[in-house]
């Protein structure tokens, strides 16, 4: 009796207990699993995952650490936080030397000694893949 006041009505629910209209357990309206199709079956739900998400997730928590080391380097001048540090070009230098050089070159407006920050993203550049591109190409671009 308490189920008609929760707000079941006719047709909705068929008034079954378990809520499912019809027999076999599929959707209100739809044929049970066992008259579908093979080929209308429903798939795994469970999608294969093509990208490492733990070297995913690394690139999130670098750029992350990144964004917070320039907030606080040019806390009270948020203006002249440089527009980007792209990591993957950082990765594509051959040396720590190189990438030092770069990262001074970039953050050559700050006031404060970067030294430290620097050095701290060079340890954390260490290992960190350089990122491929995530989406598939159109099929109006000319193969590589």
């Amino acid at each position: 009796m308490a189920a008609h006041r929760v707000g079941r009505r006719q047709g909705r629910g068929g008034g079954s207990p378990g809520g499912g209209g019809s027999l076999g357990g599929g959707s209100p309206g739809r044929p049970p699993p066992s008259a579908r199709s093979p080929a209308l079956q429903r798939r795994p739900a469970r999608a294969t995952v093509k990208y490492n998400r733990r070297e995913l997730q690394r690139r999130l928590d670098t750029e992350s650490w990144i964004d917070s080391g320039l907030q606080e380097l040019y806390r009270g001048r948020e203006q002249e936080i440089p527009d980007e540090v792209n990591i993957d070009e950082l990765l594509e230098l051959e040396t720590d030397e190189e990438r030092a050089q770069k990262l001074q070159l970039i953050l050559k407006s700050c006031s404060a000694d970067p030294e430290d920050f620097i050095q701290q993203l060079l340890v954390q550049l260490k290992g960190l893949p350089k990122q491929q591109l995530l989406q598939r190409p159109s099929p109006e671009d000319p193969p590589p």
